[in-house]
């Protein structure tokens, strides 16, 4: 046992504080850099230019992948970005700095080579793993610099993970608690604490095959650790300032927080290597794949939020997308499909879609993008059809292992794919009418929109799905302007807001979204193009379409994120990866090959990643400057308090984040969560925020007797607090309930004197514990 003191700054936040503190101080050991060996390097080639477009043979990176530090790194992304070609013709630079000079012309020698080099080969894939490293080494330090992770406590940790994160890590605590595996898969498929006293089957219901996995490896990892008897842990004590106690703190992989959270960071990592070889494929060089990389990573903050927020679905989830639409790409690009192209896609499907709710909707818009591209002549017939039949296997298989979870059959995307098969197949009955191309489009258009809008309709009556709440619900509540208390809980939330104005700013200067524009003004010029010749009946240019399917699919399926984000701020997890593998087309011979003819191509990619990586390092440097550790007293004394002076019965009830917090480290029976989706959920959660409204204290107590609740949780702040006009509670009950707005506020009431229906039996700065009589 090692003996470690830190300070802990006193605070009453609720949420994780970023607070300014001295590396020195709040560091209990500094990582050393590995060494590094030299490699042979290859003999120097001449290149020339060619007059066309040239293919080499395959083989390694002139000096290959090396395992620099981050921030060599990060010195050599800028000295990759200076204009080569302008110094090489300045003699004065070779006459005063011949060092130099040489340099410069080695990177554009590279980078040329890199601009011709396909993705297959050692290199690449060299590349796709440093890129992986560097990412997950990116991740775990920005989540460390956020909380401190490593320094806190048991409980510590389980505080961070707020709202539904908490609630999604309890049953992965659960499984790795339990005597065996089986007995805690057991426990979470008949839970009675999440919903008080419905026995519900979690998998189920909240999409927790990412916890039963990694619970499985953990066990199995820790048992064979075990057995040869290896330590896969160390603690020591941790000294916090008075009045806190000291503390047991725990790092390594055989703590299962850090397990937890190490195979979240390990796939994202793979994530980022997944999309270099995602650019470099759709682009046909390795320097769109690295274009792809330095854009994510300079727009790494609208990006994605899964170090911040680790345990969500969508950290599961989305990668596995990625990893689908690569081998969409390659199925649309590939003239010759074979059988395990549409395997993998079936099977990556069933990943995205088996951890988060959301992720048929996004499913829907890629039909909606590949059908318009079957009309006008870019898919071929049979090939559509399987991709077709490929999706409606994954939507099958995701219904079985979800117990039958009558969502998988009753969306969008299960109607939208019916509706598309029917088309094809019904296909040649209908140009039988003799009706013109333009005509034909617009009636398999018609049949297309309308038909899938009905059949979803039909399903959701049949199975009787209609109660739920999905992420169209919420779009079309943001486009209908239709607002209810479930909507304006949603819509309350800041990640459910509309986009932030600021946001296309910070795309434009980092000129992402000047490349995407460029590239996509072209990609349309081209398809506006290329229609118009169809719509004139040349067989040889309808061929030719096919040569382009999956730049188009791209661009359509751009269009669908773009009014996607901006409706749900949420959303920009799908719009702004995708802009990055967008902006690797600024490499594609196939769009900008008639540029490559005129001028010296490779200064302007080097100049524009140069005035890219300005901005780019300064949203780097904004994320690594991020110090702060995790500090909630308030909440910790309420857990101790609940732990050591209530039944382990006990039925609590109150805010939907605190309550995912008190399910999970204290084990009490809860009778509302944030898993906000089912019905049944939202109308229990609907009496418990009724302590929030103007009804009347016996009114309430008498609904939460229903609900056998034996005490309330009161936090004081969600009396008053407001994240903008109309989202205070008492603002959102005022829409529900307008017969009492004329009433007092009962939170204000219950503050004063909670008698006669309540009684406090604890409370502090933040929270009260109401025992209901």
């Amino acid at each position: 046992m090692v003996g470690q003191t830190r300070s802990k700054l006193r605070g009453a936040a609720s949420e994780p504080s970023h607070f300014l503190r001295s590396t020195q101080s709040r560091r209990r050991r500094r990582a050393t850099g590995s060494g590094e060996r030299e490699l042979e390097k290859e003999p120097k080639e001449e290149v020339k230019r060619p007059e066309l477009p040239l293919r080499t043979r395959r083989g390694n990176l002139t000096r290959g992948a090396r395992k620099y530090s981050p921030q060599r790194i990060r010195n050599l992304k800028t000295q990759n970005c200076v204009p080569v070609e302008m110094v090489r013709r300045t003699d004065l630079l070779n006459d005063r700095f011949p060092f130099l000079s040489s340099l410069l012309e080695q990177l554009s020698d590279k980078a040329q080579l890199l601009q011709r080099r396909q993705v297959s080969g050692k290199g690449a894939f060299g590349i796709a793993a440093f890129v992986a490293i560097l990412h997950w080494v990116h991740l775990i330090t920005l989540f460390e610099n956020d909380r401190h992770f490593s320094h806190l406590s048991a409980l510590e940790r389980e505080m961070t993970f707020r709202t539904e994160m908490g609630l999604y890590y309890s049953y992965f605590k659960t499984i790795v608690e339990a005597p065996s595996f089986l007995q805690g898969l057991w426990m979470i498929m008949n839970d009675r604490l999440t919903e008080y006293p419905l026995v519900i089957n979690t998998v189920k219901r909240f999409h927790l095959y990412p916890e039963v996995i990694i619970a499985f490896c953990y066990r199995t990892f820790v048992g064979i650790m075990n057995l040869f008897g290896l330590e896969t842990k160390t603690c020591w004590n941790v000294t916090r300032i008075e009045p806190l106690n000291e503390v047991q703190s725990c790092e390594g992989l055989g703590d299962p927080a850090c397990f937890y959270v190490g195979v979240i960071f390990i796939l994202n990592g793979i994530m980022m290597g997944l999309f270099f070889m995602y650019g470099a494929y759709l682009s046909g060089t390795q320097l769109g794949g690295i274009i792809t990389v330095l854009c994510y990573f300079f727009n790494h903050g609208e990006a994605t939020r899964v170090m911040w927020t680790p345990p969500l679905r969508e950290s599961f989830s989305y990668p596995f997308l990625v990893l689908q639409m690569y081998i969409l790409t390659v199925i649309l690009r590939t003239t010759n499909n074979s059988r395990r192209h549409f395997i993998a896609l079936c099977l990556s499907n069933v990943a995205f879609m088996l951890p988060w709710q959301f992720a048929q909707f996004i499913l829907f818009t890629q039909i909606a993008s590949l059908f318009p591209m079957y009309v006008v002549g870019y898919i071929e017939p049979n090939k559509f059809q399987k991709i077709i039949h490929a999706n409606m296997i994954s939507v099958l298989l995701c219904f079985v292992f979800m117990f039958g979870n009558p969502m998988y059959l009753s969306s969008y995307y299960s109607s939208s794919l019916i509706i598309t098969l029917v088309i094809i197949l019904k296909r040649n009955k209908i140009q039988r009418f003799g009706v013109s191309e333009l005509h034909f489009w617009v009636i398999q258009g018609s049949a297309w929109f309308f038909g899938t809008i009905i059949l979803k309709f039909l399903t959701s009556k049949i199975l009787g799905v209609s109660d739920h709440i999905r992420l169209s619900d919420l779009i079309a509540a943001r486009i209908l302007r239709y607002t209810d208390f479930d909507t304006l809980i949603y819509t309350c939330a800041p990640e459910f807001d509309f986009m932030e104005t600021a946001t296309p700013v910070r795309y434009s200067k980092t000129l992402l979204l000047p490349i995407v524009v460029v590239i996509t003004y072209v990609i349309f010029k081209k398809a506006f193009r290329d229609i118009l010749c169809v719509l004139c009946a040349n067989t040889y240019l309808r061929k030719q379409l096919l040569e382009h399917g999956e730049i188009i699919f791209h661009t359509l399926q751009l269009f669908a994120f773009t009014p996607l984000a901006i409706l749900i701020m949420r959303l920009k997890l799908f719009l702004t990866p995708h802009m990055c593998v967008m902006a690797s087309l600024i490499c594609s011979r196939r769009l900008f090959g008639w540029i490559f003819y005129r001028v010296r191509f490779m200064p302007v990619i080097l100049s524009l990643v140069t005035v890219m990586s300005i901005q780019g390092y300064a949203n780097l440097h904004n994320q690594w400057s991020i110090i702060g550790e995790f500090n909630n007293l308030p909440q910790e004394e309420l857990i101790q308090w609940i732990k050591y002076n209530t039944r382990p019965d006990a039925v609590f009830a109150g805010a939907m984040p605190t309550m995912a917090s008190v399910k999970l480290s204290t084990l009490h029976p809860i009778v509302n969560h944030p898993h906000y989706e089912d019905a049944d959920l939202r109308a229990r959660t609907k009496i418990v925020y009724s302590a929030y409204s103007r009804k009347s204290a016996k009114e309430v107590r008498d609904k939460l007797v229903e609900l056998h609740v034996n005490y309330y949780i009161l936090e004081e702040a969600w009396c008053v607090v407001r994240t903008k006009p109309g989202c205070s509670m008492l603002e959102i009950w005022d829409v529900e309930d307008p017969s009492n707005s004329a009433n007092p506020p009962l939170c204000s009431v219950l503050l004063k004197d909670a008698r006669p229906y309540f009684t406090t039996v604890f409370q502090n700065s933040m929270y009260r514990v109401l025992k209901v009589n």
